[in-house]
């Protein structure tokens, strides 16, 4: 999946995180998209709340080792999702997202995001698949920020994923996942969906890594590429999820 700089378009961006769900579609449906190019050696404005709260964009001094960001309870250090968890579909433009009075969100951000999540393997689910929705978003800074953990690729990510332009006429859907891994403190998970747009339609998979850091699950940024993503012929494998 790799390119040259100077023919990825924003949605290729390893920053714009959640947006490897557009990518898919990009390569596989031959969508033409504006061209943006990514200076590596600008790290990007110093991340700012866009909000009237900075709560989430900094991490409280008062979290303390896995003390949950705004005290969700039900802490769970290892095990797997094998059903699907109940939950409640939001919509973050036509992409619709979990939510879940137990695994999280249990905070929202002003600048239109939700945050807290619980730890365990449901509470990373429940995030990666936020992710998906958010990842429709353009322009979305604030959250980025927010699911971007500290790491040595962090400064790197924010400065090519400051945002993206919307894809007019596109449509994702979640449909399944995959609990990869999970020991409390990161989380893997895989995420099955369906993309169409005017020129056509495909199943795919995108895979994060998550780390529990600040009291939430956040994107891991210990590498440039934080997540991966293919298309796949059908969702054999996969527990079905959706709205």
């Amino acid at each position: 999946m790799a390119a040259d700089d100077d023919e990825r378009s924003p949605f290729t961006r390893p920053g714009f995180i959640a947006a490897a769900f557009v990518v898919v579609l990009v390569v596989v449906l031959g969508i033409v998209l504006v061209v943006v190019n990514a200076n590596d050696d600008d790290p990007g404005p110093t991340p700012t709340s866009s909000g009237t709260s900075a709560a989430p964009t900094t991490e409280p001094t008062a979290v303390a080792g896995g003390e949950s960001v705004c005290g969700l309870r039900g802490e769970v250090l290892n095990g797997t999702v094998t059903t699907a968890p109940d939950a409640e579909w939001e919509y973050v433009g036509t992409v619709a997202y979990p939510t879940s009075e137990t695994y999280g969100p249990a905070e929202n951000d002003p600048a239109g995001f939700g945050y807290c999540y619980q730890r365990s393997p449901e509470g990373a689910l429940f995030a990666a698949a936020q992710a998906v929705a958010q990842g429709a978003v353009p322009d979305n800074r604030a959250w980025i920020e927010y699911f971007a953990a500290e790491g040595p690729f962090r400064e790197q990510l924010l400065a090519e994923g400051t945002g993206g332009s919307s894809s007019e006429g596109t449509r994702l859907r979640i449909a399944g996942f995959r609990v990869l891994s999970y020991d409390g403190e990161t989380a893997r998970i895989d995420l099955a969906g369906e993309g169409s747009t005017a020129e056509g339609s495909i199943t795919f998979s995108a895979v994060y890594d998550l780390v529990w850091q600040g009291g939430d699950w956040k994107v891991s940024t210990d590498t440039a590429t934080p997540f991966d993503f293919a298309s796949i012929p059908n969702f054999v494998g996969y527990v079905a999820w959706g709205a």
